[in-house]
């Protein structure tokens, strides 16, 4: 899931070196925490929030896929 992120964040952004991603994983829940430079905080979120809801999306069917249930957390 962690690489998944990082490759959609990675793609949208100017500066992809700067895209960092942490995976908290608990017992049913991983907490994936996305953190992008900041000026590259709006293309992650997107109008009205439609890129931050298309990433959450991509990452709750793939989540399910593997039976268990992932958050994704942008970090401003």
């Amino acid at each position: 899931m962690k690489q998944l992120v990082e490759t959609m964040a990675k793609a949208l952004v100017d500066k992809p070196e700067e895209v960092e991603v942490t995976e908290v994983e608990g017992e049913q829940t991983t907490v994936i925490e996305l953190k992008v430079a900041k000026d590259d905080l709006g293309k992650i979120i997107g109008k009205q929030g439609r890129t931050a809801r298309a990433m959450r999306t991509i990452l709750g069917a793939a989540s399910t896929k593997i039976r268990k249930r992932s958050v994704l957390e942008i970090i401003e």
